[in-house]
């Protein structure tokens, strides 16, 4: 195993095991751990002795809670830093390996954007799923994140989400078919997801990469953006309730929205 800033990576047997080490903070990702994933990613799509990547979370409270904030706060283009940030979930969407997200607790923002970018998902009974920024930050999703979380958990649940700021359990999400088994806990998650890499490994790679490739062809119909998204984006930014947001966040205090 090596570590790679909050990253650790593990290679053996056809797959490659990534685990988010920050649960101190819920293993929020920072923008050195996006530049470390984008890279990963471009050399994990060039190596066919790869057959599974598997993401988890440490800690067992949390799969990803989001991004760390304090980044936003010192980024000079925060529209440039999504987009950079979406670039990074393309390309783990795009990868010609099968991927599983096995999810043990909170799910959430960014997290939840990782977690609907991979093929298959397992979680726990005790995870949660959501994307609570109305209520939380202010902000907002690009097109194709949000249509991959469509995509995955349905209109209604990602609706529910979204504009009442609720968090899906795990009961939910497995009846919604957005995962595909909920179990106990992590020791059995462990097991769930070491059958799935099994049969993933016995299976025929070709079939799985252009099986791969024509769901992926099926999204890009569905995952068009507005042609404005960037204004649309930069007015969410730039306004004053993403600036309050943030600034409850680093305070620990509940935001008062709608007063800019």
């Amino acid at each position: 195993m090596r570590v790679v800033s909050d990253l650790l990576i593990e290679r053996r047997d056809g797959v490659l095991d990534i685990t988010f080490n920050r649960p101190h903070r819920r293993n929020a990702f920072t923008r050195a751990m996006y530049g470390e994933l984008r890279q990963l990613w471009t050399d994990t799509a060039a190596d066919p002795a790869v057959r599974v990547v598997v993401l988890r979370g440490a800690g067992g409270q949390a799969f990803a809670a989001g991004n760390e904030i304090s980044d936003f706060v010192e980024t000079e283009d925060v529209v440039e830093y999504e987009t950079w940030i979406r670039e990074m979930l393309d390309g783990l969407f795009t990868l010609p390996q099968v991927t599983i997200a096995a999810v043990d607790g909170v799910c959430v923002g960014g997290g939840l954007a990782v977690a609907t970018s991979c093929d298959l998902r397992v979680a726990t009974v005790a995870s949660r799923f959501g994307y609570p920024i109305a209520r939380t930050l202010g902000n907002a999703l690009s097109s194709p994140v949000l249509y991959r979380c469509a995509a995955v958990f349905g209109e209604s649940l990602t609706r529910e989400m979204l504009l009442a700021s609720r968090l899906v359990g795990a009961d939910r999400a497995y009846a919604a078919g957005a995962v595909l088994a909920c179990v106990d806990d992590r020791e059995a998650l462990d097991a769930e997801v070491a059958g799935l890499v099994d049969g993933i490994r016995r299976a025929s790679p070709v079939t799985l990469r252009v099986t791969k490739e024509q769901l992926r062809a099926r999204a890009l119909v569905t995952e068009t953006a507005p042609p404005d998204e960037e204004q649309l984006l930069r007015e969410v930014y730039g306004g004053p309730d993403f600036a309050e947001g943030v600034r409850a966040f680093l305070a620990k205090e509940k935001p008062s929205f709608g007063k800019g």
